[in-house]
């Protein structure tokens, strides 16, 4: 199944439609994507894996894989790292995101196949669907939901599921 996100922030989810959070610096072609652009690359990428923080939601229902988010979680996102792109133990010496953060925007992370398959150094990194900040704000590049709507959408996605970004 494809999940789609329309530019205009907005997701389909069943037989509703639910707003979305997207880039600062709003939608890019995928092929112009750059590591800290802020950009939402436009793109079909496929549902990786799931993220949660056990001690603040519950395990998420889903087909996908699903792993706890431990407090040494990190993603690098350094493109001249042999670990650019992919998940990593903190303290890392390269540039990188923590995955457990205080703010909430990663009690449930989806990630998203975006240049990873190999990662090419400098098109981006951790693109995920993630929990929104107050009223839907922008992001650094991911897509944004509201806690429940995350939940909903694991709950209905299965292996070879995409996000479709237009």
């Amino acid at each position: 199944m494809d999940w789609q996100v329309s530019r205009k922030g907005q997701m389909a989810l069943g037989a509703r439609t639910v707003r979305a959070a997207l880039g600062k610096e709003g939608i890019t072609d995928a092929s112009a994507k750059r590591e800290g652009d802020g950009a939402t690359p436009l793109g079909r990428y496929p549902l990786r894996r799931v993220y949660y923080r056990a001690d603040r939601v519950a395990r998420p229902e889903t087909a996908l894989p699903v792993r706890q988010i431990r407090k040494d979680d990190g993603w690098c996102d350094a493109p001249d790292d042999a670990a650019y792109n992919r998940p990593v133990r903190l303290p890392y010496k390269a540039s990188h995101e923590e995955l457990w953060r205080e703010d909430g925007l990663y009690d449930l992370i989806l990630v998203l196949g975006h240049n990873d398959d190999p990662p090419v150094p400098g098109l981006g990194s951790a693109i995920f669907l993630h929990c929104k900040r107050g009223d839907y704000e922008p992001t650094q590049g991911c897509v944004a939901l509201d806690p429940a709507d995350v939940t909903e959408l694991l709950a209905q996605a299965r292996p070879g599921d995409h996000i479709v970004i237009d």
